[in-house]
């Protein structure tokens, strides 16, 4: 076992958290953590890491076990580094022991006779080799790439960036420092696509346990194996992912109301009969016993429902013509940053459009030309009777900070009452006294969910929704999604969820080459389409490259006076791929070749450097030292690229 609660109870005043919980966390296990907003997740997560106490039982964690937490609250952490630097804290042994071997190798300089110092130093570099810690630099940069940052954000400030860019240069350090266990508070909120796909392959291979709280149901389908939900202060566990878990939630809660509904007809069949016989000296025993009984009985808990099951409306007041907007010829840059080049786009009524892609291809910058909220060349021509409404961060400013929630509710002329708008806030987690809150004390996620719900609310015919799942949870992205497929108008959404996008879209863009490309289909088809067309490509270029081999091989003959080799159609895949493989088995064992030769070259470098004629010498120990680096370096790219080899070559043996 990793970690554990035993018996766990802990309070926040007078509102209890967890009762008497019991959860143990085993190695290389796979979970999700979830419950409505507000049950105490990321409390949990909390006990686990010693913030805070339990009010009875005890938090098990074993001494040797490392435990890794990203949370929110770390986005308070400030330095003046790059985020290369921040990255590259999860070495703090093998950067601790740079400095060593730096401060050894200047005191050896000056003492270059001394055999003592000449060994701990040879020891240094020995730790060094074992800790891998020639290569952190190339694994941090492949970490922080993997996570969306390009070559030159590197050596960029870390107080440069926005918050979930910090966060994901926070992950990355996270992620490099391996721990036993992972604790990750909404990982992917603020990723991109691409970015969100690799962290799911990077932890697909990750060594140790992962517990994952998150509103994204199809990430957490692709990553757990264990789904533990925090429900009425009780951890319930379900062994499968989370599509599992909902049906099998559905048939517990289904017993649990049997099960209670049964309990309470037969309570009530008890008092009955106690009320009716407590005073008859004949039965006054046996009521006595009834008594007893029902003191005894444990009693089951009635279904709570913790959040209303209530529905979004939309109302649309107009119907707009065929043609809601036509963009042609638009052009926008920032600089020497091109989004889009001579780019035409139209979108129709009924269209339900996703617009994907990496940051900083330009998703957001085009919804806002869409809405007109941005400046830029070409032509945006709006269409007949198109009513909009337009919600994106930015939206936060236009919010009346002295009103209160209800009261900006009022201000959106949807004509609903007091109970109706109460009703719609709940839906975005707004409940009770809450509508009564003043803007200005609201948290930025509380202010999103507002400016949300006030788009929603509006009489629009025509949605502009960038990220409108940010700050919400499931149940509410569950009440958007039914609401979104009911709505009669049109909308293009920006999403980073993939079952929000999957669940609404009925046509896909993507800014390719600075052009909007258009998918006529959901989200599944765009992916099998787009794995389809990599597949080709793949193949294309695989031909290609044998194509080019044989027209080498047929000018060598022919500049040898044979006659040329008969032509291969491009069709012989087999002959190709067989050709491909005895390529890759050459390489293969040329690198075996080139490996085993450097090892037997640093082990001889590594040797020299104990050797009184090199330490004596400050030039030729310099140049040994400097010798066994760059061996130890290109030893280091020769096992990656081997690695890469070994993977072609079972790819091609097994097709």
């Amino acid at each position: 076992m990793l970690a554990g609660l035993q018996n766990v109870t802990f309070e926040f005043g007078a509102r209890t958290i967890l009762q008497d919980a019991t959860w143990h966390i085993q190695p290389n296990e796979r979970i999700g953590l979830i419950g409505y907003n507000g049950t105490g997740k990321s409390t949990l997560l909390k006990l686990f890491v010693g913030a805070y106490t339990p009010s009875a039982g005890t938090v098990e964690r074993s001494k040797t076990t490392t435990i890794g937490y990203l949370h929110q609250d770390l986005l308070s952490f400030e330095t003046t580094g790059s985020i290369l630097t921040v990255a590259l804290g999860a070495f703090e042994k093998v950067l601790q022991l740079e400095k060593e071997i730096e401060q050894l190798g200047l005191e050896l300089e000056k003492n270059p006779n001394d055999n003592a110092l000449l060994h701990l130093y040879s020891d240094k570099l020995h730790e060094m080799d074992v800790l891998d810690g020639y290569n952190i630099h190339h694994q941090t940069e492949e970490v922080l790439q993997g996570l969306g940052f390009s070559n030159a954000d590197l050596q960029r400030p870390f107080s440069e960036f926005s918050g979930g860019w910090r966060m994901r240069v926070l992950l990355a350090k996270m992620i490099l420092q391996q721990p036993d266990l992972l604790l990750l508070d909404e990982p992917t909120n603020h990723m991109d696509l691409p970015s969100i796909e690799w962290l799911e392959k990077y932890l697909t291979h990750y060594k140790g346990s992962v517990v994952i709280v998150s509103h994204d149901k199809y990430f957490l389908n692709r990553m757990v194996t264990k789904i533990v939900e925090l429900y009425q202060r009780e951890l319930h566990i379900y062994n499968g992912n989370y599509s599992f878990y909902e049906t099998e939630k559905e048939q517990r809660v289904e017993l649990q109301q049997r099960a209670y509904e049964n309990q309470k007809d037969y309570i009530r069949q008890q008092e009955r009969f106690i009320e009716r016989f407590k005073a008859k000296a004949s039965k006054a025993a046996a009521a006595q016993s009834a008594m007893k009984r029902l003191d005894k009985l444990e009693r089951i808990e009635d279904v709570e429902i913790e959040r209303p099951n209530i529905k979004i409306n939309f109302r649309v007041d107009k119907t707009p013509g065929k043609v809601l907007v036509t963009l042609k010829d638009v052009r926008k840059n920032f600089g020497k940053i091109n989004i889009v080049d001579h780019a035409s786009a139209e979108i129709d009524r009924g269209d339900k459009i996703a617009l994907i892609g990496a940051n900083g291809k330009g998703k957001s910058t085009l919804l806002r030309i869409i809405a007109g909220a941005e400046t830029f060349e070409g032509e945006r021509v709006w269409g007949h009777n198109v009513e909009e409404s337009f919600y994106a961060q930015h939206q936060l400013e236009a919010l009346d900070v002295n009103n209160t929630v209800l009261e900006e509710m009022k201000l959106c002329g949807s004509q609903k009452n007091d109970l109706e708008l109460r009703i719609l806030l709940g839906c975005f987690l707004f409940s009770g006294d809450d509508v009564d809150k003043k803007i200005k004390v609201l948290s930025g996620g509380e202010k999103a969910r507002v400016a949300l719900a006030k788009t929603i609310v509006s009489k629009a015919n025509f949605l502009m929704l960038d990220e409108p799942t940010n700050h919400l949870d499931m149940h509410s992205c569950e009440l958007l999604i039914d609401a979104l497929n009911k709505y009669e108008g049109s909308f293009i959404l920006v999403s980073h969820d993939r079952y929000f996008i999957s669940k609404t879209a009925n046509k896909i863009w993507e800014i390719d080459d600075h052009q909007i490309r258009e998918f006529k289909g959901p989200y599944e088809e765009w992916v099998a389409w787009k794995e389809r067309k990599a597949a080709s490509e793949a193949a294309l270029t695989s031909a290609e490259n044998a194509g080019r081999n044989k027209n080498n091989n047929a000018g060598t003959e022919r500049s040898k006076g044979q006659p040329p080799s008969p032509k291969v159609p491009s069709g012989a895949i087999n002959k190709d791929q067989k050709k491909e493989l005895q390529k890759q088995q050459r390489i293969f064992q040329q690198l075996e070749e080139k490996i085993a030769l450097l090892t037997r070259q640093k082990i001889e470098l590594e040797a020299s450097l104990t050797r009184p004629e090199i330490y004596s010498d400050k030039n030729k120990f310099a140049q040994a030292e400097s010798a066994y680096k760059n061996a130890f370096g290109e030893l280091q790219k020769l096992n990656r690229e081997y690695e890469v080899i070994f993977e072609k070559i079972m790819d091609l043996e097994a097709s």
